[in-house]
């Protein structure tokens, strides 16, 4: 019989249920891949790609919102090893091992439902990995047999191919994620792996709609296109704050708005706040965070974001003055408002789950919209006339 303290002697890696794992995944990336072929069996090989990368896409995102909810509903830890639970493919074969934790911490990280979480969480993983490997492996045999026939081969395979290693690399990112114990540094990279896998496939994406000319690059001023890349980075820089306080329990740190604590500038220590390589709930030094710390990171992040949602709306106003981008301008303005709604729900309604899976699904559109602006413009002195992204065309596309 399994002892209570199974949770604490079970081996961090165990690579035993890794080709099973690996199985699981190319059986669940077979129904995408069966569902492009068939919606598209009449289409060109490119538009077959093409919907593939799309659906890939659409996937991923999928997969950070399950991400999000996988964090946000303690379920990290729902299996104490990596890459299986207790050793095994599924919670199905862990059933003893799991029983036991539960028994001794009833509310423990260990649980019957929490471990299916953390388990679907890293299958939908592992088919988003076989779908990416798909397309790299497509890209270099267009490659191989078609030269540059743009018919068979109609982006450079090394986009694919990046995307592919760094779906490794946060891969990685998972399994330290479980066997660091939710080391603060390397959940909020791992949040950010995802953000960047997004924008690797959406640049694709974007290439694909340019050969077949649904796309025409958009010529923006240089202080406009300067303006989008500031957009883009501290866009970027505010999700990792946004990440920095989900991964360190911080959101209930200020419980009003727009004050915190009453106060204008609550008591706040940010060098222990920052400290960025320690373990969760600790200081470098093995001591406590203090609540002065969490006050930090929480009211940090929420003075980026005032300047952020500012220049995304400024950013939203003047891409509205350019015909060809008026649609990607009203997605951002509409995300800013779900930002700015689910990030004071988040605040004042005490963390609801919904509110917080929410606003980290606005984080990840965001990113997608200034990628495909960025990817679908250039530096210039007149606009095209283009097709800019209206995304309840994946659907018929996908």
């Amino acid at each position: 019989m399994p002892s209570s303290n199974a949770m604490t002697v079970q081996a961090l890696y165990d690579l035993s249920p890794l080709v099973q794992m690996m199985f699981g995944g190319a059986v669940l990336a077979l129904a995408p891949m069966a569902w492009v072929w068939f919606r598209h069996r009449r289409a060109s090989p490119l538009g077959r790609v093409q919907a593939l990368t799309l659906l890939t896409l659409f996937l991923t995102f999928d997969l950070v919102m399950f991400g999000a909810f996988t964090r946000l509903t303690d379920s990290g830890l729902g299996c104490p090893d990596w890459p299986g639970c207790y050793g095994k493919a599924s919670p199905v074969g862990a059933h003893a091992a799991i029983a036991a934790a539960q028994s001794a911490m009833p509310t423990g990280p260990v649980t019957s439902g929490k471990a299916w979480v953390e388990m679907i969480h890293r299958y939908l993983a592992t088919s988003v990995g076989v779908l990416i490997l798909v397309l790299t492996a497509v890209a270099w045999l267009g490659r191989s047999a078609g030269g540059r026939n743009m018919q068979v081969q109609p982006i450079s395979p090394w986009w694919p191919t990046l995307t592919l290693l760094w779906v490794c690399v946060q891969g990685a990112f998972g399994a330290l994620t479980v066997t660091m114990k939710l080391f603060p540094a390397i959940v909020t990279l791992h949040l950010l792996g995802g953000l960047v896998l997004l924008a690797l496939l959406c640049v694709q994406v974007v290439q694909f709609a340019q050969l077949e000319g649904k796309v025409a690059p958009v010529a923006l001023s240089p202080g406009l296109r300067r303006l989008l890349g500031l957009s883009f980075v501290l866009l970027v820089l505010q999700a990792a704050l946004g990440a920095w306080v989900s991964t360190n329990y911080a959101v209930l740190a200020c419980t009003d708005f727009p004050k915190c604590q009453s106060s204008w500038w609550p008591l706040m220590d940010f060098s222990e706040g920052f400290e960025l390589w320690r373990p969760l709930g600790f200081t470098a030094a093995g001591e406590y965070i203090g609540f002065a710390a969490l006050t930090a990171i929480h009211y940090v992040h929420r003075l980026m974001a005032s300047l952020v949602l500012a220049l995304l709306g400024v950013l939203a106003w003047r891409l509205n003055r350019v015909t060809a981008l008026r649609n990607p301008s009203r997605w951002i303005a509409a995300l800013v408002g779900l930002q700015l709604a689910t990030g004071l729900s988040n605040v004042v309604l005490d963390w609801p789950l919904l509110a917080a899976v929410l606003h980290t699904g606005g984080a990840g559109a965001l990113v997608l919209v200034l990628t495909w602006t960025v990817a679908a413009s250039r530096t210039g002195s007149s606009a095209r006339v283009s097709v800019v992204p209206d995304f309840t065309a994946v659907r018929q596309t996908a």
